[in-house]
């Protein structure tokens, strides 16, 4: 019997090439500029001179700060969550791997704590027609449903309960990263309180 060839694949063109280029250039440069000063102190021109675009083109990838910096966090949240999956699948108990999926988020929007506040603000808050506003929300949902998963394990939980516990868990956790109260707390102390709210939930 004769083989098929395989499909050839579209070349990617000049002009797509440059896009993504710009685009690669833009989030490194936001997200450098963000991490040094604070989404507060960075304007949108000091990003475009940084990519060395014009502030004109940088509009066409992100027309604010907040969407800038969703494009930025975005990227390291769901690297975040990855690093989560893989370590809950190691942990045989629920409440541990609840934890094990926490934990990197955690970490990763506490380092720079008002950057990973204001991303929660957007997050919330901001426009979910946006893309990089709704790719956040997807992320979220990823993570309930990697929640969702681990409750599964347990078989006192149905499917429907593990997916609302799941949503509770995940409200926790974003909201006390993202407490006035809590600015000022080391990263382990954020992780225990967070921890102690999951402990209960789970009773």
């Amino acid at each position: 019997m004769a083989v098929s060839p395989p499909a050839a694949t579209t070349p990617v063109g000049r002009r797509e090439r440059n896009k993504q280029a710009k685009l690669e250039r833009i989030i490194a440069a936001a997200s450098g500029l963000f991490a040094e000063y604070g989404v507060d102190e960075v304007t949108t021109q000091q990003i475009a001179d940084e990519a060395d675009i014009g502030a004109g083109t940088l509009f066409l990838y992100a027309k604010t700060k907040g969407e800038l910096l969703l494009m930025v966090q975005n990227a390291h949240y769901a690297e975040a969550l990855g690093e989560g999956r893989v370590a809950a699948d190691a942990e045989a108990d629920t409440l541990d791997a609840l934890m094990a999926i926490v934990r990197p988020i955690v970490s990763c929007n506490r380092a720079h704590v008002e950057n990973g506040r204001t991303y929660l603000r957007e997050m919330l808050f901001g426009d979910p027609t946006e893309p990089h506003h709704a790719e956040a929300l997807t992320i979220v949902g990823e993570t309930e449903t990697a929640m969702a998963g681990v409750l599964r394990r347990d078989t006192t939980f149905s499917p429907a309960d593990a997916a609302t516990l799941a949503r509770m868990v995940s409200s926790a956790m974003f909201l006390t990263m993202a407490a006035t109260v809590n600015v000022s707390l080391a990263e382990s102390a954020v992780v225990t309180d967070i921890r102690d709210q999951v402990r209960l939930l789970l009773r």
